[in-house]
């Protein structure tokens, strides 16, 4: 499908292309999946058709892409966000463009108010455009009173994960140790996972240090990769504690 001239894209234009893929049984397959939803309304489209719209989409102007983050339409939201992604992604994408992304983001958060929306988007329009400037604004992400900011403070630096960049993620993880919320938890063990994949004795030590008293949700996705004795061993370490 080929990409739609820049001056035409509009966000009326791809919500009304959600709403003719939208269906009652997929929105109840969707209601019975989505928690923590916040107030959003849903109209059945699945995930692969908003995905596919958001490239037919891509060139949408940032203008035009808040309008979806406005919209109390979760599908279209995840469109919004999958937009910024695509778009962060895309090599020619240029360096002001990646800012006008990065700072929608972070300005609009109150719309990105989901896993899913973060997932989709907090990967290139947040880490990757942080990458070779300072991070300072993480820290602050993972210290915010909404859960959603301090989620996207460590799967922002998934980005950096996959440049052996591992620093910042084992600095965040910590400060969210004694976080509440299961989805900040699971978010930090799947970061710490993916760490892991890159440098295992660092997993290990940052483990060594904190499995007694992290949370339980976390520490399982951290260790899932490791071999059985050395997940008993963690496990073991946080029944004792």
């Amino acid at each position: 499908m080929s990409t739609m001239p820049n001056e035409t894209v509009t966000a009326r234009q791809f919500i009304q292309r959600l709403k003719a893929h939208s269906s009652p049984e997929e929105r109840e397959k969707t209601l019975r999946y989505f928690k923590n939803t916040d107030g959003d309304q849903f109209i059945g489209v699945r995930m692969g058709q908003v995905f596919s719209g958001a490239k037919e989409f891509i060139d949408m102007a940032p203008d035009e892409i808040e309008k979806l983050l406005e919209s109390k339409i979760h599908e279209v939201r995840a469109g919004g966000c999958s937009i910024m992604d695509k778009q962060a992604r895309r090599k020619k994408t240029s360096p002001e463009r990646r800012k006008e992304l990065y700072d929608l983001y972070l300005r609009r958060h109150d719309r990105i108010n989901n896993w899913d929306l973060v997932d989709v988007c907090a990967i290139h329009v947040i880490g990757g455009y942080l990458f070779d400037k300072p991070r300072k604004v993480l820290y602050k992400l993972a210290r915010s009173k909404n859960m959603w900011e301090r989620r996207t403070a460590i799967v922002s630096t998934a980005f950096f994960i996959r440049q052996r960049d591992l620093d910042d993620t084992f600095k965040i993880a910590e400060i969210l140790m004694k976080d509440e919320e299961d989805l900040v938890h699971k978010a930090t063990g799947w970061m710490l996972r993916f760490a892991g994949d890159k440098d295992k004795a660092r997993l290990l030590s940052f483990l060594d240090a904190h499995a007694a008293t992290m949370p339980r949700v976390a520490l399982r996705y951290a260790i899932e990769k490791l071999d059985r004795k050395q997940r008993d061993h963690y496990l073991g370490l946080k029944k004792r504690a």
